[in-house]
């Protein structure tokens, strides 16, 4: 319901009761026919108000509980206001009515009024703590729906990091084997490395020999015998005979 039709809607209510709320008093004060077109007049108002509740009411549905449930113990207490002044001109309209009587019943009505917007209040306060006690179950088991779920959530994750931590300690023992099995092989590979190292060694001594003595023997088979050809002791035996 928006504020503005509300708001004339109220006007409209507050204008009638403001109008039938004196015509009791204003019958007691008269007599016959005027009492009687008081009467009648008072009637007409009163179907007017409470054709005004009744477009408020359904104007009431559309609107969130919290603003609907004042306005319902309003309209309770507006409608109970209209037949409390249906009940006094009645009265007023009664032959042998007397003032005296009508102030006494009014101040018991007073009292009864006061009495009843009391109640009213405590029972509107009474539906509103039960909403809000209503609402902050629904919210407490939505918390409790969320912390389930972020409890299982939880227990997947430690789940899926111990499953984690399992495959990191196969990837540890196999680094650790992987590492050995390296160290191993770099021992294997400085073995050979110094064992080609020396086989290079001793095939260079070798080399080295072999080339002395291929130079031994070629000096001894050419050299000297150049020498013993041009020596002047060198005589054949054709010569000496």
């Amino acid at each position: 319901m928006s504020s503005e039709e509300f708001e004339k809607l109220h006007e409209m209510y507050s204008s009638l009761y403001e109008e039938v709320k004196l015509m009791p008093e204003r019958a007691q004060r008269c007599q016959g026919e005027e009492r009687k077109r008081i009467v009648r007049d008072f009637e007409e108002r009163v179907s007017e108000a409470e054709e005004v509740l009744q477009g408020i009411e359904q104007e009431l549905f559309g609107i969130p509980s919290s603003f609907r449930t004042p306005m319902s113990t309003k309209i309770r207490l507006y409608r109970r206001d209209l037949a409390k002044l249906q009940r006094e001109i009645h009265l007023s309209a009664t032959p042998g009515f007397s003032s005296h009587i009508g102030d006494g019943r009014q101040g018991i009505y007073a009292t009864q009024n006061d009495q009843s917007t009391h109640l009213q209040s405590q029972r509107a306060l009474l539906i509103q703590g039960t909403e809000s006690l209503n609402n902050a179950s629904k919210s407490i088991e939505r918390s409790q729906r969320i912390a389930a779920e972020t409890d299982q959530i939880g227990t997947d994750i430690i789940e899926e990091l111990g499953e984690q931590r399992d495959q990191l300690d196969r990837t540890r023992d196999r680094l650790i084997h992987t590492g050995e099995n390296l160290s191993r092989s770099r021992k294997i590979l400085r073995a050979m490395s110094r064992r080609l190292v020396t086989n290079k060694l001793l095939l260079s001594v070798i080399i080295i020999m072999e080339l002395a003595i291929l130079a031994g023997v070629v000096y001894l088979k050419f050299f000297r015998n150049v020498t013993c050809i041009n020596s002047p002791w060198n005589v054949t035996i054709g010569d000496l005979v």
